[in-house]
């Protein structure tokens, strides 16, 4: 998730607003991906599997991942335009048998107990409506021994300040929306929900932002935190 919504922190893609969002995520975003996927394999230690990328709009993480993991992908996002604009970028791929797209919400996941491996989410979660439900139904869907990672940093703070950059130059107000997205407050808010929600849980915070790791059972082997 990738701009800031124009009124309420519920956002829905049309047409247009998907179109917009997959040249913002091709056109600005592109390069935090593949160093994001490059933290996630070595933090979280799953290459193989099945992977669903939360909010998946276009679908560029989950691509990323793929790149360097035997990970079977889900793209799970609840409005249907991204779904179109994830398919091109899935057939241009050279494995397209490894992706499956899915229509649906954090809160009430379609999917089975216990049946991931790994769950990824940049920028969606700061739209989730009722976080506590969310955590909870993503400690439900882990298999065992499976993680999360959920956040909205960009990498590193040189790819953070090109893309504060270029995205002010597109939206002035662009600057506050992250630093409130990513400021002490926000953190705060996702801690308390997410003792709320009972999930076992780390956190790392680094020079770009910050991340939520949920963890199914109490066996921490994350690497270079």
């Amino acid at each position: 998730m990738e701009s800031a919504p124009t009124q309420n922190r519920r956002v829905r893609f049309d047409e247009a607003g998907a179109a917009q969002m997959d040249r913002t995520a091709v056109e600005v975003f592109a390069p935090i991906y593949p160093v994001i996927a490059e933290q996630i394999v070595q933090r979280m230690g799953i290459t193989q599997g099945c992977c669903v990328e939360i909010g998946s709009g276009p679908g560029l993480l989950a691509l990323a991942l793929a790149k360097i993991t035997c990970l079977r992908m889900i793209l799970m996002d609840a409005a249907v335009p991204m779904h179109v604009k994830a398919r091109r970028h899935i057939a241009a791929s050279p494995f397209p048998h490894r992706f499956t797209l899915l229509c649906g919400d954090v809160h009430h996941m379609p999917l089975n107990d216990a049946c991931v491996d790994l769950i990824v989410s940049r920028g969606s979660v700061f739209f989730w409506e009722r976080l506590e439900d969310a955590f909870k139904e993503i400690g439900r869907v882990l298999a065992p021994k499976g993680r999360a990672y959920i956040g909205g940093g960009f990498g590193n703070a040189d790819l953070r300040d090109r893309i504060c950059e270029k995205m002010m130059s597109l939206q002035p107000d662009w600057r506050s929306f992250r630093d409130r997205n990513l400021g002490e407050d926000t953190r705060i808010k996702f801690l308390s929900a997410l003792n709320a929600s009972g999930v076992l849980f780390d956190t790392i915070k680094d020079e770009s932002g910050f991340w939520m790791i949920i963890r199914k059972e109490n066996d921490l082997e994350m690497r270079n935190l």
